[in-house]
């Protein structure tokens, strides 16, 4: 298991970013595996849509350990979760969560900084979220590693997306790595400038969300990502190919 904390950390090279393809269950983990992936992680709307269940931790905490442990048996790759706002808001709350995740063998999570629920996107005050993300650290030890995700580029439209924003991101960003992050994940942020910025700021590598429309991983590359991510598209990709067979067979 150490190993796996330390080959997934090592795969986050800034302008040569790991490639995750997002899975949602055992059986596409050991696709992504077959195909050639380096590590497996999950996104969090494709595993509630998956089981019938509404983003924004819908998913019940049972079912989605169970998940996690199903996947972590399905493959031999280091697997990240997924983990949304950690189900719980207290910060010892939050560590006892992520710490029974840990323990399916998981070598890591995303872990965000929005009030789960809230509308419109209201994030966690700074100190509260870096007192979560310390309380974590303190519960799963050194090397499991905390993908510190921020919505700030999600509670506004791309092209709203500025210079302070991104000074407000690097804030964040210096507190994470402070209370112990591994990882800062900025979902929702597609300018290239801005996007150099956030990396030449932060002081943890940095995830890039890919999607239909966005820029390229060879384009993020540029910028200093160590990493990107695809969300919910490959199941929907999948869920698409998936419907239209069905049209063929049943049509």
């Amino acid at each position: 298991m150490s190993d796996k904390f330390t080959t997934f950390a090592k795969l986050h090279v800034p302008g040569s970013p790991l490639i995750l393809f997002n899975v949602w269950d055992a059986g596409s983990a050991a696709a992504v595996e077959r195909a050639g992936a380096k590590a497996v992680a999950t996104g969090s709307w494709s595993v509630a849509a998956a089981q019938g269940f509404h983003d924004a931790e819908g998913l019940p905490f049972d079912l989605a350990i169970a998940n996690a442990a199903r996947i972590v048996g399905a493959t031999k790759l280091p697997v990240s979760i997924d983990f949304e706002g950690g189900y719980a808001t207290d910060p010892m709350r939050t560590a006892a969560n992520v710490a029974a995740l840990a323990a399916t063998g998981a070598i890591g999570c995303n872990f965000e900084d929005q009030v789960i629920g809230a509308t419109p996107r209201t994030l966690h005050p700074l100190g509260d979220q870096a007192a979560r993300i310390k309380a974590i650290r303190k519960a799963v030890g050194a090397s499991f590693f905390i993908n510190a995700r921020t919505d700030i580029f999600l509670a506004a439209p791309a092209d709203a997306h500025d210079a302070a924003m991104v000074d407000a991101a690097i804030e964040r960003a210096l507190a994470y790595a402070d209370a112990g992050a591994s990882g800062f994940f900025v979902p929702g942020l597609v300018d290239l400038k801005l996007l150099e910025k956030v990396c030449k700021g932060s002081p943890l590598p940095v995830n890039f969300m890919a999607f239909p429309g966005a820029p390229t991983a060879a384009q993020v590359a540029l910028t200093g990502i160590a990493r990107v991510s695809h969300g919910p598209g490959p199941y929907r990709l999948a869920l698409k190919a998936f419907e239209e067979a069905a049209r063929g067979v049943l049509g």
